[in-house]
């Protein structure tokens, strides 16, 4: 399969699912993984313009962990708008990833910017299917199944499929170790350590599926997107 995550923010995949991102990728999946927003808000000191470059640099180097194709989208982070620009880039951007399935935010997790981005992700699932909606690459040939990934902390999340990554934990400490300047950041807004808060989310949702380490999912149930079969790895 071709498999395309979207994050709101460098970081947000590998906090959330990169263990079975890089489970998919040593089957044999191919897997894309695309970021929202460049980042440029995450920091006291670094300016905007700098820090993007910078997340941009970190990104790319938590992809390569596991071989993982890389889109940026560029917008800006914190003020990620529903507007027809960016519409249309969510568009092009599935395009581009052609995939067989979607994994993205949760509606409802605890920031706009990931909660507006779920919504983008859904519409724009369905609407590269649309020959006549134009961007630059050609319109998808199917509506992939769309799953959400867990919310920050799992507050309010109950997976409803869990995937064991207890063989994948260290690529996806390495992957998140590679956005060092939003560990710094979250360090210093937020006063976590977001190493360790990863790490206890994956023995807390390893401990209600019976693994050492796992994350957890829920799959949009809508018409044209739910199927009888286990598609998670």
């Amino acid at each position: 399969m071709r498999v395309l995550a979207v994050g709101a923010h460098p970081d947000d995949l590998e906090i959330l699912c990169a263990g079975t991102l890089a489970k998919f990728a040593q089957r044999g999946d191919a897997v894309v993984m695309c970021y929202a927003t460049n980042g440029n808000q995450g920091h006291f000191v670094i300016m905007p313009e700098e820090l993007a470059r910078i997340r941009r640099q970190e990104a790319q180097r938590a992809t390569q962990v596991i071989g993982a194709e890389f889109l940026w989208l560029d917008l800006p982070d914190q003020l990620v708008e529903e507007d027809m620009p960016t519409r249309m880039k969510f568009i092009e951007m599935v395009r581009q990833a052609r995939p067989d399935l979607v994994i993205t935010h949760h509606p409802e997790d605890y920031i706009m910017d990931h909660q507006r981005v779920s919504r983008l992700v859904f519409e724009a699932t369905f609407v590269a299917t649309v020959a006549h909606v134009e961007t630059a690459s050609p319109h998808h040939t199917k509506i992939p199944p769309l799953y959400y990934m867990d919310t920050l902390g799992g507050v309010g999340f109950l997976p409803e499929e869990y995937v064991d990554i207890t063989q994948t934990m260290d690529a996806k400490r390495q992957m998140l170790s590679r956005h060092q300047s939003q560990v710094q950041w979250l360090q210093e807004h937020d006063n976590i350590d977001i190493l360790d808060f990863m790490e206890t989310v994956a023995r807390f949702r390893g401990l209600q599926c019976g693994a050492t380490h796992a994350e957890g999912f829920r799959r949009l149930r809508a018409w044209g997107r739910i199927g009888c079969e286990r598609l998670l790895p």
